[in-house]
C-alpha cells in the first residue's frame, strides 16, 4: 500500500510538474507577439466569443473585445472582422450575433464583419480562421490572460499574428479563469501539435 501511495504521488507530481511546463512553453514563445495598439496590423482582426448574458447583452468581458477590437478597425489595424463565437443554437445562445449587432451599432459596417458561429472554442475559432477562411495574418483581440494559448494555436495553424489585449477592466472571478487557464493551454497545447 505505501508502495502504491509513493507510485500515485510521484505520477500525480510528474504531471504536476509536465503541466507547468507546458503552460510555461505555450506563455513564453507568446509573450513578444503581445504587442500595443499602435503596433497592430494585419488584414484581419479576430474576436474571440465570450460570455453572453441572458438578455442577450455581451457580457463585460467580451464588450472589451469588441470595443478594442473596433477601435483597431478604425484605426486602420484590419481591413475585416472575424467574429467567431458559439451560435450552433442561436435561437437559445448567440455570441456571434451579440457580437455582430454590437459591432454594427458602433459603425463597422457589414461587409467588413465575418462571422463564424462553429468557434466553440479557442482552438476552433483560430483552427478555422486558417481552414476556413484562409486568414494568412491577423490581429488577436481578447484578454492578456487568453492571449498567449490563442497566439500559440495561430503560430501553430501557419498564422502570422499578433495579439492586443482587451483588458479595459477589472473582471471578477479572474483567479478562476486564471486557474482554469492552466489545463486549457494543456490541452490547446497537444492538440496544435496533434493537427
Amino acid at each position: 500500500m505505501k508502495k502504491f501511495l509513493i507510485i500515485l504521488c510521484a505520477t500525480f507530481a510528474l504531471i504536476f510538474v509536465a503541466c507547468l511546463c507546458l503552460n510555461f512553453a505555450v506563455v513564453f514563445s507568446s509573450r513578444k507577439s503581445i504587442v500595443g495598439r499602435e503596433n497592430a496590423k494585419a488584414d484581419v482582426i479576430i474576436v474571440l466569443g465570450c460570455g453572453v448574458k441572458p438578455d442577450g447583452s455581451p457580457s463585460d468581458m467580451l464588450r472589451d473585445r469588441l470595443l478594442t477590437a473596433v477601435d483597431l478597425y478604425k484605426s486602420g489595424a484590419g481591413k475585416k472582422l472575424l467574429l467567431s463565437g458559439d451560435s450552433k443554437n442561436a435561437e437559445k445562445y448567440d455570441e456571434v450575433g451579440t457580437m455582430k449587432r454590437l459591432c454594427l451599432s458602433l459603425g463597422v459596417p457589414e461587409e467588413d464583419i465575418i462571422t463564424d458561429g462553429l468557434g466553440f472554442s479557442t482552438f476552433e475559432s483560430v483552427n478555422r480562421a486558417k481552414k476556413v477562411y484562409g486568414i494568412e495574418n491577423a490581429v488577436i483581440v481578447t484578454q492578456k490572460y487568453h492571449l498567449y494559448r490563442a497566439l500559440y494555436i495561430a503560430k501553430s495553424r501557419g498564422i502570422a499574428a499578433v495579439g492586443v489585449p482587451a483588458d479595459l477592466h477589472t473582471y471578477g472571478g479572474q483567479l478562476f479563469r486564471d486557474i482554469r487557464e492552466i489545463p486549457a493551454r494543456v490541452k490547446d497545447f497537444i492538440l496544435s501539435t496533434a493537427k
